[in-house]
């Protein structure tokens, strides 16, 4: 009679259990649940460049770091065109399912201040995480007649209303951004347009142009072999490729700050748990040992950090660099 009761109690004890059960799933949100199964395909990292740059070098390491934390392949999606507008645009259209990403880069905050007709809204592409800096490096030959920045304002003064040619990979670009910092600490100089970094870098090595300023992982082999002379670079700590070159903000200008930064972008209306498990991942993954031995020696700095740490980053850059644009009637219509 003993085993016919407990037996009879177990009959009525299961329907309420799996009752109980499935309340308690019930009270698990929808979203955490989501995170919980994302991954379960490939994941798509979209780089808004041509293959071979500084942003798509980031793209890849970050790809295979965190891949590898989440157990699913993520694969590299080149999309160049418009300075990046033409990859941001695509993400930004894209289902928000946790399975597409924009590696953007500084031209993701820049281009809607210099560009008054943009495909897609600044806020159709959510900050997910800063992936790594690559500071930019100012730039001149050998030759050139300064050797750190207060020397390069005080001799560009003494060379006539227009100073000194310095050279841009266009209006809005990164160099034009220095250019223009350069000016509001008293510099005296031209911007010179030309289509890449690349060209600009050449150009300051033929003489053509007096000085630039150009991604670290871009400059630094030309440093290195004597082709270039570092006079300072923009980012707010010394790189570990290069520790020898100092701030500009050691240089009393720390107004004179811009990286060619990489960071995760997701379109709006992905699941808030899932950018928030790919930024825990990703920030592991870029203090790896295997991440940092690939980067640091182009004099990429692996990043990292909260999502809120990056919009907060964003929000700043959108302000600061948005005065500068302004106020030096940048566009690039």
């Amino acid at each position: 009679m003993r085993i016919h009761a407990t037996s009879r109690a177990l009959a009525f004890a299961l329907p309420t259990l799996a009752a109980a059960a499935c309340a308690a799933f019930a009270t698990v949100p929808s979203s955490a649940r989501a995170a919980d199964a994302w991954p379960n395909h490939l994941i798509k990292f979209v780089v808004p460049f041509t293959a071979g740059g500084a942003n798509d070098l980031v793209a890849r390491a970050a790809a295979d770091a965190v891949g590898k934390r989440l157990g699913q392949t993520v694969v590299i999606e080149n999309r160049p065109g418009a300075g990046g507008v033409v990859g941001a645009d695509y993400v930004a259209k894209s289902k928000p399912d946790g399975y597409t990403f924009l590696v953007g880069a500084v031209g993701t905050v820049t281009n809607s201040l210099i560009r008054t007709r943009m495909p897609y809204a600044p806020d159709d592409l959510v900050p997910v995480s800063l992936i790594a800096v690559s500071p930019s490096v100012i730039v001149a030959a050998p030759s050139f007649p300064a050797n750190n920045l207060k020397e390069l304002i005080a001799y560009s003064k003494k060379q006539g209303a227009d100073g000194v040619n310095f050279a841009t990979a266009g209006s809005g670009s990164t160099p034009h951004f220095v250019e223009e910092m350069l000016k509001e600490k008293g510099a005296a100089l031209t911007p010179v347009p030309y289509k890449s970094g690349s060209e600009s870098i050449t150009a300051v090595m033929g003489g053509q142009v007096a000085a630039t300023s150009e991604a670290s992982v871009v400059v630094l082999p030309h440093i290195k072999a004597g082709k270039l002379k570092a006079l300072g670079a923009t980012w707010d700590k010394r790189m570990s490729a290069a520790p020898n070159i100092p701030t500009t903000a050691e240089q009393g200008m720390p107004e004179v700050r811009i990286g060619h930064w990489a960071g995760i972008f997701a379109p709006k209306g992905t699941d808030p748990a899932i950018l928030k498990k790919l930024n825990a991942e990703m920030t592991a993954a870029m203090q790896t040992k295997e991440t940092r031995d690939r980067l640091l020696p182009n004099g990429i700095e692996p990043a990292g950090g909260s999502q809120e740490s990056f919009v907060a980053f964003i929000k700043s850059e959108r302000e600061r660099l948005g005065r500068i644009a302004r106020n030096a009637n940048m566009s690039a219509d």
